[in-house]
């Protein structure tokens, strides 16, 4: 690696829906910060990720729908040569982390979204597609269906129509229509 990929840049941003003083922000070169006070102080969580390598490029980072102390945060070291799963949560704001890697999950993931309905249903895409969970991630089931073995970059959920949208690599965008039977 020539460290070419990593420019110091913020990559991930989360304003938390409940509470927008608190803000998440993620960089490429492996911080995870947090500000309670709309940005006039901020707090590098990154060091209470236990597992966590040096220098993870932090990919997502999801402040919940349901809880304003509550995040989710997905780490990729695959630019690395590193494609273990660093999946976490924190209901503490970034106090303390429980990893939600699975060992059935394949490879790295790239992005998490939490359902604005049911804070247990959560979604991961990953290198080689997408993973759900109805549990609040204790276990994760690939979801095959139409959904090919692709890397899956970003997910959001439709706020009327409650479809999943999935932006994929080299396949473009796909839908899961109305996810409400998930919830």
């Amino acid at each position: 690696n020539s460290t070419a990929e990593n420019h110091c840049t913020i990559y991930a941003i989360s304003e938390s829906p409940k509470n927008s003083k608190i803000i998440w922000a993620g960089t490429d070169d492996g911080n995870l910060q947090v500000t309670d006070d709309d940005g006039e102080s901020w707090e590098d969580v990154t060091p209470n990720i236990s597992g966590l390598p040096k220098s993870t490029w932090c990919a997502k980072v999801q402040a919940s729908n349901h809880d304003e102390r509550t995040a989710y945060v997905v780490f990729d070291g695959h630019r690395n040569g590193d494609k273990n799963i660093y999946v976490f949560k924190t209901t503490d704001l970034g106090e303390t982390w429980t990893s939600l890697a699975a060992e059935n999950i394949e490879t790295f993931a790239r992005t998490i979204t939490e359902d604005f309905v049911n804070p247990n249903l959560l979604f991961l895409g990953t290198e080689y597609g997408l993973y759900i969970t109805i549990d609040g991630g204790k276990e994760w089931v690939r979801f095959e269906g139409k959904v090919p073995k692709a890397p899956i970059y970003e997910m959001v959920i439709h706020p009327t129509e409650n479809d999943l949208v999935i932006g994929t690599h080299g396949r473009g965008i796909l839908i899961i229509d109305d996810i409400t039977p998930l919830r």
